[in-house]
């Protein structure tokens, strides 16, 4: 008969908290209630020693209840016992309570030495020994009620509607942290059912009392009994393979599952619960990170002046911030995108950076190019600037060949006359045995480069790395909008694969190669293992809490043109050689024709001003450059099924060649830059 009346007053209880989850008790309220459990405790005191069946004394019970009343608000403001927040007590609590009732007893014993001061009010003095009862009894009174009134405040809160019930996975210190940030949370209110572990000695026993789980004990029935919202992983050393392996389980029960943050990332030393995120798919990819040792990059990157081409892009973005901590004199950022150059402005102004100066500029531009050049003056140049997108490529392949091989030709070749010390080319994975435009034009870029090392005193290195996880027109980031509009997610094939990093690591590897290059090298990252989209594309499902196919389909729409279903980090012939760092390694080719590059590059040049009807004409030289290019189901494709004719140039072309003859790059600007 009283369950109804128990569950109105949980609603009507919980309902008020809610309302007032941010509003703390006064703390003259717990000083009130301190003073009169002081009081109640020497009331019992009295009454033991007086005898239960004893008639009282009126009036010397109610005089000694004032001087311990008085005694007790005194001691409680001098310790200041009553300031702190009573959901949130704890053994500093405690400890501040036991100073609060040892200075009562103190100064009760000051006045029942005292006799003339018993004497002046007209009772009797309390037995001495029952002062040490009071002070043991109101010592035990006051830290239970703190426990009862914490107690009872969670457990009220238990039954609001918006209380997550998790489950802690690491009963290391880490997860007692993490305990104590989720039970002091009043603002998500957590339920922490259990903490589970792996380690033999843990099982089966109670930390606060919350008990330690079995991992092996977690599942559907157990999710189900205890109604589980989310797991909270709170282990600090764990790698993406056993991040992987403990979320996995849970979300194919559609448990949402979060990690906590790295010590070091936490709020003054302290977990705040707002710290505590939902796992990315970035954090499940199955590779270790790299750590880049920039003990060298310090004294490379000082009082240098340095351009970064495709500032505002995923990777030439990153360079700058990670660039900006150094004690560089000037960074030149070049981008032909205003607005997104804008934002890296605004970003760098708001983190106070200095010496930096945005510029917009089309690198194909020789005589704007130049003017750069002379008006900085760079030491070093990172050249990120490149359109990446493969099938857009394949349809624009002119475009492709204006930016990633003419654009890179003209700063190369400008870098090379003004004699900087260093040219970091951002290169791709695309670029080895390419199947497409746009990866072959990045390797026409990295031959191009290596070409010019042998007669010029700057040192040109190359970088060659996969996918950047976040950066623009990445597979996570069209699967998250994807998702968010209710799918299907689309995957070209189910068997494709792709190497992965992040963009940090991206552009710590290419400072580190501009620090450790002495020119013409191509440097390339170990990556790992290669990643299954089909099965990230699943993943993914599962981390947003819908289930595959039931919630969200996938769709295979088929190989795009030029698009491969494994990418390769090394060509044919190439040799791979060791750094200092273990994930970074040199790979070593044969030195590039200098004299036949040059000549094909030249005819790109004629074929570029001639018009967008040599685009066949452009991509059969691009393939002339890079043998290795065949092309995969692309309408370039053909070019590679008969034998290339051995005049390749239209009769109009011939006679715009015999007229110009061959062009010296270093002597004079390329003929596509003369208007």
């Amino acid at each position: 008969m009283l369950r109804p009346f128990l569950t109105r007053g949980y609603k009507v209880t919980s309902s008020f908290i809610a309302n007032n989850t941010h509003n703390y008790a006064s703390k003259w309220l717990v000083l009130s209630i301190d003073c009169l459990l002081t009081v109640i405790t020497y009331f019992l005191t009295y009454s033991i020693y007086t005898g239960l069946s004893a008639s009282f004394d009126n009036t010397n019970l109610f005089t000694h209840l004032c001087v311990v009343f008085i005694l007790s608000l005194f001691s409680f403001l001098i310790v200041g016992s009553y300031e702190g927040v009573v959901r949130h007590t704890g053994f500093k609590d405690a400890n501040e309570l036991f100073k609060a009732v040892t200075l009562l007893l103190v100064l009760h014993f000051v006045v029942w030495a005292g006799n003339d001061a018993y004497a002046v009010m007209d009772v009797a003095r309390p037995p001495f020994s029952g002062l040490f009862t009071h002070f043991l009894l109101t010592g035990v009174v006051l830290i239970v009620s703190r426990l009862i009134f914490k107690y009872c405040y969670y457990f009220v809160l238990s039954y609001r509607k918006n209380t997550s019930r998790v489950l802690i996975y690491g009963a290391g210190e880490s997860g007692l942290a993490t305990y104590e940030a989720v039970k002091n949370d009043s603002e998500l209110t957590y339920d922490v059912i259990g903490i589970i572990d792996d380690h033999p000695n843990k099982i089966g026993k109670k930390i606060n009392g919350v008990s330690v789980l079995d991992s092996k004990d977690i599942d559907a029935s157990f999710i189900q009994k205890y109604d589980i919202n989310e797991i909270i992983i709170s282990i600090q050393k764990i790698g993406p393979s056993r991040l992987s392996e403990i979320s996995d389980p849970f979300l194919q029960l559609g448990i949402k599952v979060k990690r906590v943050p790295a010590v070091k990332d936490w709020i003054n030393g302290s977990l705040e619960t707002s710290q505590i995120k939902e796992i990315q798919i970035e954090d499940l990819l199955d590779r270790a990170a790299i750590s880049i040792q920039n003990e060298n990059v310090h004294k490379e990157i000082s009082n240098q002046v340095i351009f970064i081409t495709g500032a505002a892009g995923s990777i030439g973005s990153e360079l700058v911030r990670q660039l900006a901590v150094f004690d560089y004199k000037q960074l030149i950022l070049i981008d032909q995108a205003e607005s997104p150059l804008y934002d890296v402005q605004q970003e760098l102004l708001r983190k106070g950076v200095t010496h930096f100066v945005p510029i917009v500029c089309d690198l194909r531009d020789y005589k704007r190019v130049e003017m750069l050049f002379e008006r900085y003056r760079p030491d070093m140049i990172f050249h990120a600037a490149a359109y990446k997108h493969v099938p857009l490529m394949e349809n624009n392949p002119g475009e492709a060949i204006k930016i990633n091989v003419l654009a890179t030709q003209n700063l190369a070749d400008t870098a090379s006359e003004y004699g900087v010390k260093k040219f970091v080319l951002v290169s791709t994975d695309k670029a080895v045995n390419p199947t497409n435009v746009m990866g072959a034009t990045k390797r026409a870029a990295e031959m191009y480069i290596k070409s010019l090392q042998s007669r010029s005193t700057t040192k040109f290195i190359t970088t060659r790395f996969g996918n950047v996880l976040g950066s623009n027109g990445s597979v996570i980031p069209l699967f998250r909008n994807q998702i968010a509009k209710g799918g299907p997610l689309t995957v070209t094939h189910k068997e494709i694969t792709r190497f992965f990093m992040t963009i940090p690591e991206a552009s710590q590897l290419v400072i580190e190669a501009g620090t450790m290059g002495q020119g013409g090298e191509i440097f390339i990252f170990d990556m790992g293992k290669s990643v299954k989209i089909f099965d990230l594309a699943q993943k993914m499902i599962r981390l947003s809490g819908l289930e595959y196919p039931n919630d969200i389909d996938i769709v295979f729409t088929g190989l795009r043109p030029g698009e491969k279903l494994y990418e390769e980090l090394l060509a044919d012939g190439e040799n791979v050689l060791p750094t200092h760092h273990k994930k970074i390694m040199i790979s070593k080719h044969s030195l590039t024709d200098c004299k036949n590059i040059r000549e094909k590059f030249d005819l790109l040049h004629l074929f570029n001003v001639s018009g967008p009807h040599q685009e066949m004409n452009m991509v059969r030289t691009l393939k002339e450059i890079v043998p290795e290019f065949i092309s995969q189901n692309s309408t370039f494709a053909e070019l590679d099924k008969s034998e290339i004719e051995a005049e390749v140039l239209e009769p109009e072309s011939k006679n715009v060649l015999s007229q110009k003859g061959s062009i010296p790059l270093l002597e004079q600007p390329p003929i596509w830059s003369i208007s």
